[in-house]
């Protein structure tokens, strides 16, 4: 089992910035990938960034450069940069794990951004 505890998260306004974090414990050597997800009301969980299994990042489209997802493997914790941001990158933010798809998933930080 994997187990993620996301924070971080909190209300900036528009144009701040958020660091968000990802602490990873159990076992760790099965994860393959790891990311982060975001829900907002009334809308279907999307990706915003993750690292593939060959170590190389994605992200989602709409985040053109605004946000920057890293690691630090000494302390086992994932963390999502979050610059520019806008009301419409209010959500709840989830971090996820898996060997070949998303089976874990955390809880989940609450991001609002005010206009």
């Amino acid at each position: 089992q994997v187990q993620l505890v996301e924070s971080g998260g909190g209300l900036v306004q528009a144009g701040g910035s958020l660091r968000l974090s990802c602490a990873v414990s159990g076992s760790i050597f099965s994860i393959n990938v790891m990311g982060w997800h975001r829900q907002a009301p009334g809308k279907q969980r999307e990706l915003v960034a993750a690292f593939t299994s060959g170590g190389s990042t994605n992200y989602a489209d709409w985040v053109k450069g605004r946000f920057t997802i890293s690691r630090d493997n000494a302390k086992n914790t994932v963390y999502l940069q979050m610059n520019s941001l806008k009301p419409e990158d209010t959500a709840v933010y989830y971090c996820s794990a898996g060997k070949v798809r998303w089976d874990y998933w955390g809880k989940g930080t609450l991001v609002t951004i005010s206009s």
